[in-house]
């Protein structure tokens, strides 16, 4: 297929590949002379006539065939004939049948179709009908029965553009949906082109606005400034520029009947109350229809019955909603005021009973309400306070702002709403109602130079230890308040936790500590919450002195005992003080079975990781996963999901891991937040590491890499790049793997997170040794042998003797190695953790291979592969096979692509083959299979002259590397 015949424009379609193709084969099948139909149908705005445009232009490019293209007038619906007139009046030649006889005497019922056969004797033709749906009954009919009867050798193909097909059925039909969000993304980056620095509250708020509609998206574009666009002005609320689109929806449902028009109505007044995309409740409605007196054989069809209202209302289950979101909104704007009040009146009416819940009925009652209504506002104000799903409580929390007359208490509800909808996990509205606080003054009480700089009290710590240099941060005793929070108080701290979950988090920690001392003097339970979160901020980061600094700040007698035991034993742990810290640690882990807060159930579970429990830290994150998946906050999901995968990939529960890991990375995507799924990529790029396949774990490195770097995520990008070398280590290039890791062990600048680097030091020196480094980098590992052993000391991980005495074994002398081993291996059995023992076995086996005492190898070498084979650990199995083929044991396995020539090698012929074919040079295939150079020399020679090759190109050819 060529440029020249491929449907394109100078303005591209986004989002329309499918169709496109459709179209596509259409026009090829018209140049081969046989004709076709096609109806595209959707709503207004979905690009039903650049379609038509494209399709044009394209048949005209491929082979100069004449096009027909008339587009309905509304004004002529009435006209008879006016339609088929205004088609034949687009023919580029005079056709057989003048335009205005038609109008004069009509045409037989065969005519039209007569007219374009006679049209394509000599060129294909390509008619293109649009808004057909607006077209006079008696041309709609022609159309058709021309449409229907044009096949094979017809030389004549019709496309018609409707927002429905009914008036065409019989006809192929292709339903035009809403652009999906990567496409709308794409053509919003297109439509803003002069604005270099499009705000992503503003991206944010129009792509929701538009709902994938791509006139929609375009018209409120042009309706806004560039400093509006930047972010530099504030957005006009509602925003501008989408009346033309939602008018025609509405145009397109004034043919309905009017009982039909009244049930849209209460359909779209229903939702106003539920949360977005849910739809009305079926029975609701049904009890509403019945008070406005329609008939029940419309309730029954529309709500019941299994097509609902074609094309605009549809059923599921017991919910009803509308085809698509601008319908709903198409209805509330083109119903007459009092029709739409009287609406929300009878549904407050109806769900106002007794002992039903306050919420759903007051939302009505305000969207009725014609003017503000402070009584109204304070009632909704106050039923948001109560228990009950975040969203619904932001959604409240708006409206009472909007009735509000005060301009410090609207502000106020406005903030409270967005820190409700970050709890619901819809980030992109919370930043769209902090755009909507008017102006916030800085609090009375914050002093400095900086908006947000303060100057806190100072207060003794909880223990006598000086561990920071800074101060805690006094937190008073709950502060009895009237009304809500004061929006000066509040929005930092939203805005801080929004950038913590998509943001630099350096950003967020200095945000969230400037935030914090107002919010004392009010809420003090959000202080904490601020403080708690700079310490994850700075987690995050790998800043151990900021995170220090700010749980040092939460170590006032005031702050919760939880909270404070918490700040205290980390504070006292990285501090030096072992005892004290681990004291108080592990009377934090008797929250596990005591509490149902999420979030004390995620601090506690970080409390076991920080003492190496790691059983305890998987009850905590498995209790706070269900906790959430209770009673949220949804805001809570991927980071509940991230910290259970990674305490089940401490515990070498790879597959459980990974699976908690995928739906993390699924729930951050969902709710906006970045950097969780940076952090769950990291994750996912270890499991890859053991599991497989190198893609794989390649693929989340990167993903994890890329977004650690804008947002410096320290801990993230250790994962990564500790993932891709324990991947380079399952391949055996342990060269690579120690390069990698080198600098993560340092002190440099690249250096690994805090709470990482002691894991990540067994890697590194298994590394190091095999990749040839033992004796270059000498004394780094004698140095980190030393801080391993150490930490061994301190620490509860159970894992972390294995490893010592594994390490151990690697740098020790011959004589002493095996002891080492062995002494390994009982460790092992003590902790468990199948995959860590087959590591150490591998390494044994190898090193008794190596010394060839290959009886002796064969043993943990084959417990080793049956260990990878049964955690689906392939790179690992084929390291153990194929040392356990080296120690003279026939290893049976399935053959891999490319090894078929090597069936008439040794083993050992057969592992340098693959080795050289990879690009290693005879030192690196020497290091990775533990052998001399000159032996690899030798094999080398009889591999050639065994497969007939005469060099290393064609020995990979061969393989097909």
């Amino acid at each position: 297929m060529t440029p020249s015949t491929t449907v394109h424009s100078p303005l591209r379609l986004y989002g329309r590949s499918g169709e496109l193709a459709i179209l596509e084969t259409l026009l090829e099948r018209l140049a081969q002379g046989d004709g076709g139909a096609l109806v595209l149908s959707g709503p207004p705005g979905l690009g039903r006539s650049a379609l038509l445009e494209q399709a044009a232009a394209a048949h005209r490019a491929r082979c100069g065939g004449p096009v027909l293209h008339a587009t309905a007038a509304p004004a002529e619906q009435r006209l008879p004939r006016s339609g088929l007139h205004a088609l034949l009046c687009s023919a580029p030649a005079p056709l057989a049948l003048p335009a205005d006889r038609v109008l004069r005497t009509g045409l037989s019922r065969d005519g039209l179709l007569a007219l374009l056969r006679e049209a394509g004797a000599e060129r294909p033709v390509l008619v293109c009908v649009d808004d057909a749906h607006a077209w006079d009954p008696e041309s709609r009919a022609a159309l058709g029965f021309a449409a229907r009867r044009l096949g094979a050798g017809a030389r004549v193909a019709v496309l018609i553009a409707a927002i429905d097909e009914t008036a065409f059925a019989g006809l192929p039909a292709l339903r035009l949906g809403p652009l999906d969000d990567e496409a709308a993304a794409a053509l919003l980056e297109r439509l803003t082109g002069r604005v270099t620095d499009l705000d992503p509250v503003v991206r944010g708020e129009l792509l929701r606005e538009a709902a994938g509609n791509p006139r929609m998206l375009a018209g409120l574009v042009g309706r806004l400034t560039a400093d509006q666009l930047a972010g530099r002005a504030v957005l006009p609320f509602p925003l501008p520029g989408g009346e033309a689109v939602l008018d025609a929806h509405a145009a397109a449902l004034d043919g309905l009947p009017q009982d039909t028009r009244t049930l849209l109505l209460l359909a779209a007044a229903a939702q106003e109350h539920e949360p977005e995309g849910a739809g009305a409740d079926a029975g609701l409605l049904l009890r509403a229809g019945n008070r406005a007196a329609l008939p029940s054989a419309l309730l029954d069809r529309a709500l019941f019955g299994p097509t609902g209202i074609p094309g605009v209302l549809e059923r599921t289950g017991s919910r009803v909603h509308f085809s698509h979101p601008l319908l709903r909104r198409a209805v509330l704007r083109h119903a007459p005021p009092a029709h739409r009040r009287a609406a929300h009146e009878l549904l407050a009416t109806l769900l106002g009973g007794t002992g039903a819940p306050p919420l759903p009925a007051l939302v009505q009652r305000a969207c009725a309400a014609a003017a503000p209504d402070a009584l109204l506002a304070a009632a909704l104000e106050r039923a948001a306070a109560a228990a009950g799903p975040r969203g619904e409580r932001s959604a409240a929390l708006t409206r009472a702002a909007t009735l509000s007359c005060e301009g410090p208490l609207r502000a106020a509800r406005f903030a409270a709403a967005a820190d409700q909808a970050r709890l619901a996990g819809d980030t992109g509205r919370a930043r769209a109602l902090l755009a909507r606080v008017d102006t916030v003054r800085p609090h009375p009480s914050v002093t400095g130079a900086g908006p947000w700089t303060y100057d806190p009290p100072v207060m003794l710590p909880v223990s006598a230890a000086d561990r920071t240099d800074s101060e805690p941060l006094g937190i008073p005793g709950p502060v009895p308040v009237g009304g809500p929070l004061p929006a000066d108080a509040l929005v930092p701290y939203v805005r801080g936790m929004l950038a913590l979950h998509d943001g630099p988090v350096a950003d967020a920690r200095e945000t969230l500590l400037a935030a914090a001392f107002p919010l004392a003097a009010h809420h003090p339970r959000l202080a904490v919450d601020a403080l708690l979160a700079a310490a994850g901020a700075a987690w995050a980061a790998g800043d151990a002195v900021a995170y220090l600094d700010a749980l040092h700040r939460l170590t006032g007698p005031a702050t919760d005992r939880s909270v404070s035991r918490y700040a205290s034993g980390v504070c006292a742990l990285l501090g030096g003080h072992i005892a004290e810290g681990q004291a108080l640690l592990r009377r934090c882990l008797d929250d596990i079975g005591r509490t149902e807060d999420p979030e004390a159930l995620l601090r506690t579970g970080v409390s076991a990781l920080v003492l190496g429990d790691i059983e305890a830290a998987c009850r905590a994150g498995a209790r706070a996963l269900a906790a959430v998946r209770t009673s949220g906050p949804q805001v809570l999901l991927p980071h509940a999901l991230e910290q259970l995968a990674y305490a089940e990939l401490r515990a070498g529960r790879h597959a459980r891991a990974r699976a908690h890991a995928l739906e993390g990375l699924h729930a951050a995507r969902r709710t906006g937040q970045s950097n969780a799924s940076t952090h769950l990529h990291a994750v996912l790029a270890l499991t890859a590491s053991v599991e497989g396949p190198a893609e794989a774990c390649a693929a989340h490195a990167d993903a994890a890499l890329a977004g650690a770097g804008p947002h410096g995520l320290v801990q993230a990008a250790t994962l990564a790049t500790w993932a891709v070398a324990r991947a380079d280590l399952a391949a055996g290039r342990a060269g690579e793997a120690a390069t990698r890791l080198a600098p993560l062990v340092s002190t440099g600048p690249r250096h690994a997170h805090f709470a990482i680097r002691m894991l990540v030091l067994p890697c590194f020196v298994e590394a190091a040794v095999l990749g040839g480094y033992a004796q270059e980098w000498a004394v780094e590992l004698e140095a980190a042998l030393d801080e391993f052993a150490l930490w061994t000391a301190c620490t509860t991980d159970p894992h972390a003797p294995a490893q010592l005495a594994r390490c151990q074994a690697l740098l020790a002398p011959p004589q002493e190695a095996a002891a080492r081993y062995e002494e390994a291996l009982a460790h092992h059995d003590r902790a468990g953790g199948d995959f860590e023992r087959a590591r150490t076995q591998l390494l044994y086996g190898q090193w008794l291979r190596r010394r060839r005492r290959t009886r002796e190898a064969r043993g943990p070498l084959r417990d080793a592969l049956v260990v990878f084979e049964g955690c689906s650990a392939r790179a690992w199995a084929d390291r153990a096979s194929g040392e356990l083929r080296a120690a003279g044991e026939s290893v049976d396995a399935p053959e891999a692509p490319g090894c078929r020539p090597l069936s008439g090698l040794t083993p050992q012929q057969q592992r340098i083959a693959r080795c050289v074919a990879e690009g290693a040079t005879n030192r690196e295939v020497a290091l990775r299979l533990s052998l001399s150079p000159r032996t690899v020399d030798h094999h080398l020679r009889n591999v050639f002259a065994a497969l007939g090759v005469r060099s290393r190109t064609e020995l990979a050819r061969l393989m097909g590397r």
